[in-house]
């Protein structure tokens, strides 16, 4: 149940106001290409973009580990750690969604980079971005990472944060590979960008109050209900 919140959570990172409308520069920068070029070239670089994407997934990931090595190693004041996981994320949750505004999570690292024609520099970049996400990818994150410090093992840890970084990349590579109508989608889906950030937010706030209260196995039993291939996550 946790991989698809952590799933969803990637899909509003991608749809996020600081991400969303800078996809054609990712693109044109990652594949090496001008704007230009990037919006009437008909042959994207796939494997660049695919680069960068696991560039920025290690990093998650390797966060991800991290947080549950710290958590692990917290394991016997779990119960604490439970209510101070919920506490995080629906503070976060509330951020995302607008309705309190901490200033330590608006901020935002930018790495500076030449291009370069090595084979794997669009990893490299993906690495620097991965590291410098913007203030609209913090919170969420934030959230997924809070899950992962209470799993029970670093396996499930990891498996997460691989959820949230493929529920990132899949839309970044498919909107590369159909630049031209990610353009049009994009155009259209401007006004939506705001509802869909709030829905993630309030989608990561149950699952906060439910980690608070100890019931986050009653949205895990609904969620198999619709969705039984779940199951064989566990």
């Amino acid at each position: 149940m946790e991989y698809l919140i952590a799933f969803i959570a990637g899909l509003v990172s991608f749809l996020s106001p600081c991400v969303l409308p800078l996809i054609p520069g990712y693109v044109s920068y990652v594949t090496g290409q001008s704007l230009q070029e990037v919006i009437t070239s008909k042959k994207i670089n796939i494997f660049s973009l695919v680069l960068f994407c696991t560039g920025f997934s290690t990093v998650f990931i390797i966060l991800g580990a991290s947080a549950s090595i710290i958590g692990q190693t917290f394991l016997q004041n779990s119960e604490i750690l439970r209510i101070i996981a919920g506490i995080v994320i629906i503070l976060f949750s509330l951020q995302i969604i607008g309705i309190i505004n901490l200033p330590f999570l608006n901020f935002e690292k930018r790495f500076e980079a030449k291009k370069s024609s090595n084979i794997f520099f669009p990893y490299v970049i993906g690495l620097a971005f991965g590291f410098g996400w913007t203030p609209c990818i913090g919170p969420i994150l934030g959230s997924i990472l809070t899950l992962a410090a209470i799993e029970d093992t670093l396996n499930k840890a990891v498996i997460l944060l691989s959820f949230y970084s493929i529920g990132l990349a899949i839309p970044f590579i498919i909107s590369g590979a159909l630049i031209q109508k990610f353009l049009i989608f994009s155009k259209n889906f401007k006004k939506n960008i705001n509802l869909i950030t709030k829905i993630g937010g309030i989608i990561l706030m149950l699952t906060g109050i439910l980690i608070l209260i100890d019931k986050l196995q009653i949205l895990g039993f609904y969620l198999l209900e619709f969705f039984p291939f779940l199951q064989d996550l566990g």
